[in-house]
């Protein structure tokens, strides 16, 4: 599986060395961007360079009706419209956590899987947010304006982030749509990206867990796979499923070996115009960090869960989750751990440097700029991590706490002056999510807010001022116990009321976790200033400076890193070869009867119940998983895979091991996308779960309409 948002994802199997290098080689080797790599801005894709290497032009209709067919689902994933009734999909990890919160002990969908044989029994998921991108502006100058030459770059920070928010307060306020200032290319370049926003959004049909994660945690990241790791919802406005204009066409046909795709999501970040120092950083600071905080988290959610099977099964998608993020860190980690990279990166970037120094003589150095804010990163990182970005406080009700402290003292601001995350045009998300109804379990909020706890003493010592204020004493387990269970905050209503009474209703609350968020919340903002200050306005100018001559003279032959905004990649299917064995591009229902029966059917290669039954039905070689060399990373999933008429023909859900090097560099030598199939998935919906009212709806049949009747 591909991570969902923010992540840097996760790998446990590590990329060869010899592999890395010589990718790494060839993307040093020319300032132009590789074959096939590139996840492109809507506005700026190369169409000749498509039509010249395929003989296809993307026609400025054909890109926007791609890009207005498109979702973005706002916990983490990708998705597209496929019907003109409001009819999404998605993977089965990204709805997985719509199909959590819907699932009780005696309904678990994610056990049983899921299906609304009509609309009526559409479920609706109680906090999901679905965003399609209506339009794009180019705000480079309003922003840039805003700070001038004389300003540091502190001041001139907190100027363009006041003057974003007010392009956004202003375009929502005229247009209605969720409007987002979108930072590219360090700082150099900046887009007002304009959404729709759908927030009535009803499960249709889910899998079982055992078909869409066929393999579990030992096949993530790998190729050959046998996944249907799918979902589809319907979209809904004034209690009606919407009509749409602009929907994705089935396939009748799927794909062939060598075909031209593309691949149309929301990558979550990428690190491939990263300074050396940043990727210092991460190697040497984050990473590592964060494989640790993985281990012991996933250690704690597996004991929990294994003291009872109502654990297990709310704890399945966290563990899911960080498994899937251990793996991929510890690949990215291994690709920067080689010397030989680094060198090469080192390298290009001190001719960079040595270029750009010599047309910018007596200038500040943006590059040692940079390295010097990343020492600042280094100095802020376990304060920044624990306290202001709530590593330390890891539990839903903890983070509730801190949106209602914090809201309640910003709102009181002018929406320039406040944190970015609460200006005025991003309340109504943040009040979706804070005003959800989907349940809280306590006895995990329990567990994983006291391993946190005491993570957080380690880190930064028991005297430090936001670790007393956390356990007053206590041990860190007594200390979760006593906030978990004497919080209300469980209550949606009890949530509700604090935001509307606004700040003199949260600084009278005696709930403690408002009181602990309340009393840790002047350290944290300090740390968040200094970062804000000292190393993202620092980034942002110098970076931009960076940009600037980097691509001076060719103009921007390579996209900005990836922000968890729409982009579109293309690539061929193909398959590779990996250890001297020719891996085929595609798999088939057969194969996974085959791969479970190697591994004796024993859990995670344990195929589904309704599999088994329905084995007899199934026409057993129709592809099930291809790959592709598109160029995609964590947030890719549940991008729809399309043909050049623009049909769906497969959805990304996973990358293999080699892909994990996406994050610095395009390499398609064995780096795949990997995707279902489109004609896997139609058979699966027809002949094992036996839902041919949705995969009528799918192929445009008179069926469908039959059924949005009903």
């Amino acid at each position: 599986m591909v991570l969902l948002l923010n992540s840097h994802y996760y790998a446990e199997k590590f990329m060869k060395k010899a592999l890395l290098s010589f990718g790494l080689i060839l993307a040093l080797a020319t300032p132009f961007a590789l074959a096939d790599e590139g996840m492109w801005l809507y506005n700026a894709f190369p169409k000749d360079r498509v039509e010249k290497q395929f003989g296809f032009l993307p026609t400025q209709k054909w890109l926007d009706h791609l890009r207005l067919s498109s979702v973005r689902f706002n916990n983490g994933g990708s998705g597209s419209f496929v019907s003109a009734d409001g009819l999404a999909f998605t993977n089965h990890h990204v709805g997985a956590d719509c199909i959590g919160k819907l699932a009780t002990s005696g309904a678990d969908y994610m056990k049983t899987g899921f299906y609304a044989k009509t609309q009526a029994d559409e479920a609706k998921c109680p906090d999901l947010e679905l965003n399609v991108l209506v339009g794009i502006d180019d705000v480079t100058a309003k922003v840039k304006a805003a700070a001038t030459a004389a300003m540091s770059a502190a001041s001139a920070g907190q100027a363009q982030r006041s003057a974003m928010s007010s392009i956004e307060k202003d375009c929502t306020t005229s247009t209605g749509l969720r409007c987002d200032v979108v930072t590219l290319y360090s700082g150099e370049v900046y887009n007002l990206y304009k959404y729709k926003k759908y927030t009535d959004v009803r499960l249709v049909f889910a899998p079982e867990f055992d078909a869409a994660f066929f393999g579990g945690d030992p096949d993530n990241f790998t190729f050959p796979r046998y996944d249907l790791d799918i979902t589809f919802f319907r979209i809904y406005e004034n209690d009606k499923p919407v009509h749409l204009d602009n929907y994705l066409q089935w396939s009748k046909v799927g794909v062939k070996d060598g075909d031209l795709i593309f691949v149309s999501g929301h990558p979550g970040g990428t690190d491939r115009l990263k300074t050396v120092a940043q990727l210092e950083f991460l190697k040497n600071t984050a990473y590592p960090s964060f494989l640790a905080l993985c281990k012991r988290r996933i250690a704690m959610l597996q004991k929990f869960s294994a003291e009872s099977a109502e654990n297990a099964r709310i704890a399945q998608e966290e563990i899911f989750g960080l498994q899937n993020s251990q793996k991929a860190i510890n690949g990215e980690e291994e690709g920067l751990k080689d010397v030989s990279v680094l060198s090469q990166i080192n390298t290009a970037e001190r001719e960079r440097e040595k270029a750009y120094m010599e047309k910018h003589p007596g200038e500040p150095n943006p590059w040692e700029e940079i390295s010097n804010a990343t020492k600042v990163n280094r100095e802020l990182y376990d304060s920044l991590t624990y306290v202001e970005r709530m590593r330390g406080f890891s539990s839903e009700l903890a983070a509730h706490a801190r949106t209602l402290v914090r809201v309640a003292e910003e709102k009181s601001k002018p929406n320039g002056d406040r944190l970015r995350e609460y200006r005025d045009s991003a309340l109504p998300s943040l009040e979706q999510e804070l005003f959800s109804t989907a349940p809280i379990y306590k006895n995990l909020e329990t567990a994983t807010l006291a391993l946190a706890l005491a993570q957080m003493e380690e880190a930064l010592g028991p005297d430090n001022p936001a670790v007393k204020a956390s356990l007053s004493g206590k041990l860190p387990e007594d200390a979760a116990k006593a906030l978990i269970s004497g919080t209300k905050l469980e209550d949606a209503a009890v949530r509700k009321q604090l935001y509307e009474g606004g700040k003199s209703a949260v600084d009278a609350s005696t709930d403690p976790l408002i009181v602990l968020m309340r009393n840790v919340d002047s350290e944290a903002r300090v740390v968040r200033k200094r970062f804000d200050d000292e190393v993202d306005a620092v980034v942002r100018r110098d970076g931009a400076n960076i940009v600037r001559a980097r691509f001076a003279q060719a103009g921007f032959t390579q996209p900005p890193d990836a922000t968890f905004t729409l982009r579109l990649s293309y690539g061929t299917v193909k398959g590779y070869e990996e250890n001297g064995k020719q891996i085929p591009y595609f798999t088939t229902f057969a194969g996974a009867f085959q791969h479970a029966e190697e591994h004796g059917s024993k859990a995670p290669y344990n195929l589904a119940g309704s599999w088994l039954k329905m084995k007899s039905e199934l026409k057993m070689e129709t592809p099930l998983n291809y790959v592709s060399t598109a160029d995609i990373i964590g947030g890719n999933s549940g991008s729809p895979t399309v043909n050049k008429a623009g049909e769906v023909v497969g959805i990304i859900f996973d990358g293999n091991i080699q892909s994990l090097v996406l994050d610095f560099y395009y390499n398609d030598r064995q780096s795949r996308a990997v995707q279902v199939d489109s004609r896997g998935i139609i058979e699966a919906l027809r002949k094992i779960y036996g839902a041919d009212a949705l995969a009528n709806e799918l192929t445009g049949t008179k069926a469908a309409a039959k059924t949005a009747s009903k």
